[in-house]
């Protein structure tokens, strides 16, 4: 896959995050999980005359992903090939950005592909962790469970930051002006939700031990299993 390909953010990205910020912001950083769209990434197939894109690239900008917004895909790896708008290569060496990030987790779930095996194992991880979320948010998981998905959770956000980061500091004075803004939102986003994990994980295992003590309360006042 060349890693010096032309591409460009859509046009219609950057409304569409802009909207998604809010509806994130409204509801705490707790969107709720989509289906088909965001599990996985789709892969689209390029245009004849350009190669594979460099990031990844689906209909559906931003999705929810994890309990929140995969800002990842939606402000770095939304890319389309535009051959008509540019005449150069696209300035971003893939090989030199994993080089510096080689655990990060673009590499497993951000980088494009038409592979039915990736793209199962993909669509197996995202229903991992979507059950887990389920379980959190129903207060029904344990509390290694609790602290399982929110420590996942400050991994997505803290490898989407320093994805983003490097790219900007690595090429932002040759990226065009509407992927640069892009970067630097997903860059504060993802600040700010990372920002809200530790009180989300404290109320999680709050949430639980009070169902789990209505739970103990109503057995033992002989009422059954459940409250």
């Amino acid at each position: 896959m060349s890693t010096r390909a032309r591409w460009k953010l859509p046009l219609g990205t950057a409304g569409v995050l802009v909207l998604a910020v809010g509806a994130w912001l409204v509801l705490g950083g707790q969107t709720p999980d989509v289906g088909a769209p965001g599990v996985p990434p789709a892969a689209v197939a390029p245009a004849p005359v350009a190669p594979a894109p460099a990031f990844a690239s689906t209909p559906a900008v931003p999705r929810a992903k994890d309990g929140g917004l995969d800002l990842v895909s939606a402000a770095a790896a939304q890319v389309q090939a535009a051959p008509e708008e540019e005449p150069g290569p696209y300035p971003v060496d893939l090989e030199a950005v994993r080089a510096k990030l080689p655990d990060n987790l673009y590499w497993e779930t951000g980088v494009p592909t038409q592979d039915p095996e990736e793209l199962r194992r993909r669509a197996e991880v995202e229903a991992k962790w979507n059950t887990l979320f389920g379980r959190v948010q129903s207060n029904e998981a344990s509390e290694e469970e609790v602290h399982q998905y929110y420590d996942h959770r400050r991994k997505v956000s803290e490898d989407a930051i320093a994805f983003a980061t490097t790219l900007l500091q690595d090429y932002g004075d040759k990226l065009p002006s509407q992927d640069k803004g892009l970067l630097e939102l997903s860059v504060t986003l993802h600040r700010a939700r990372l920002a809200e994990v530790p009180r989300q994980e404290s109320d999680a295992l709050v949430r639980r031990e009070a169902h789990a003590q209505r739970q103990r309360e109503w057995r033992a006042s002989g009422g059954g299993r459940q409250p």
